[in-house]
């Protein structure tokens, strides 16, 4: 999720009995709700590769939640310090101060509902990192999601006239949070039992080596077969993968995805669209007309891969769709994109004003040595 929710969020926990365990629990739960996502200094130094190779990676781990949540109350614990040190003397006694120990306590369960909060986006974490760097995700939310943006708000909003009111829309707002996920959840398997419905008799077999996505969770990348080696014993092309990802404006509406053993097809889906569950008919060709873009792993294209820019960005990329044009002296451009994030993929000899989110160009001369890589934030 994007940091404003997180902090929403962590404002929220404080009104609950967690932020009532001592002075600096309110604090420590904003810092270390947004802690995990310090990694985006990696960009710093290193780009758009050094951000896609440590985003949502150990600091989304069991040692992030360690490290950050001693590093979190540590620096609650000097800041109150601080604080008390420049304070004036009071006619009242001060709250009671919470201890290092709860401190350390509550920053952990903070930094543990950051990553909750992550998994369920469609962009994945790495909850395993550093011992695993696979991605996991629910694809059940979008990474901003508006109605959460409200709920929160509105919660604390309203809970500003009384400390009653405070803990009372706090309750509030974190049950229709989990109300939210509830129903994103449902939607989404929804939307992947009637996902075949929208390409009709044009979906393929699934490929006889394909990776099982029945699951909840899913995974990527992938440790099988790789881009180039779907496919069916007839040659004929076959079904990878169906996945629905969310959208922004609605629970009900889903990007759904197949990928095809050579290209990828894309469809916009309401699962409350009644044509979904109704017989199939003539007239209900027109509304499942999908995108399709190709991805055949040509041999330029398996030689850029080996690039190692590319070999991030495979790492990255849940769904990589790989274009290449070669010119008149042999010079091969390959273009790598994540079909989550491309809206449209440009293609390869127009010029390319407003690259898609993360993708990647590998050019490759003649003789196929690569001459130039680069990654699009």
């Amino acid at each position: 999720m994007d940091n404003l929710t997180h902090t929403l969020f962590a404002v929220t926990l404080g009104r609950t009995s967690l932020g009532r365990a001592g002075r600096g629990t309110a604090a420590a739960l904003v810092l270390a709700s947004n802690a995990p996502d310090i990694d985006v200094v990696s960009a710093l130094r290193g780009g758009t590769s050094s951000y896609m190779h440590w985003h949502r990676g150990p600091t989304h781990g069991a040692l992030g939640v360690l490290g950050l949540g001693f590093a979190s109350a540590g620096l609650v614990w000097l800041g109150r310090g601080w604080l008390d040190k420049r304070r004036h003397a009071e006619p009242t006694a001060p709250p009671k101060n919470a201890s290092f120990g709860m401190l350390v306590a509550i920053s952990m369960i903070a930094i543990a509902l950051h990553i909750l909060m992550d998994l369920p986006t469609s962009y994945g974490t790495r909850v395993l990192s550093p011992f695993d760097w696979h991605w996991y995700a629910f694809d059940w939310m979008p990474i901003v999601d508006i109605y959460l943006l409200i709920v929160l708000g509105a919660g604390l909003l309203f809970g500003l006239r009384s400390e009653a009111a405070r803990r009372r829309n706090a309750a509030i707002a974190l049950a229709l949070m989990a109300a939210n996920y509830g129903v994103r959840a449902v939607a989404h398997h929804q939307a992947l039992q009637l996902a075949p419905r929208l390409f009709g008799p044009t979906l393929p077999a699934r490929c006889a080596n394909a990776p099982d996505t029945s699951g909840m969770l899913d995974e990527w990348p992938r440790s099988g077969a790789d881009q180039a080696g779907y496919a069916r014993a007839d040659g004929r092309r076959c079904l990878v993968e169906l996945a629905a990802l969310p959208t922004f404006l609605s629970p009900f509406d889903w990007r759904i995805v197949a990928e095809m053993s050579n290209a990828y097809e894309i469809h916009e889906a309401d699962v409350l669209d009644s044509r979904f569950r109704h017989a199939e008919s003539a007239g209900d060709v027109f509304w499942r007309q999908s995108s399709r873009y190709p991805n055949i792993w040509t041999p330029p294209i398996a030689r850029a891969a080996a690039a190692p820019a590319a070999q991030i960005f495979l790492g990255f990329s849940r769904f990589p769709a790989a274009r290449v044009i070669t010119d008149g002296r042999g010079v091969s451009t390959v273009r790598f994109s994540d079909i989550r994030f491309a809206a449209g993929l440009v293609a390869l000899e127009q010029p390319v004003r407003r690259p898609a989110p993360f993708s990647l160009l590998v050019r490759l001369d003649a003789s196929g040595r690569v001459i130039e890589q680069s990654l699009s934030p």
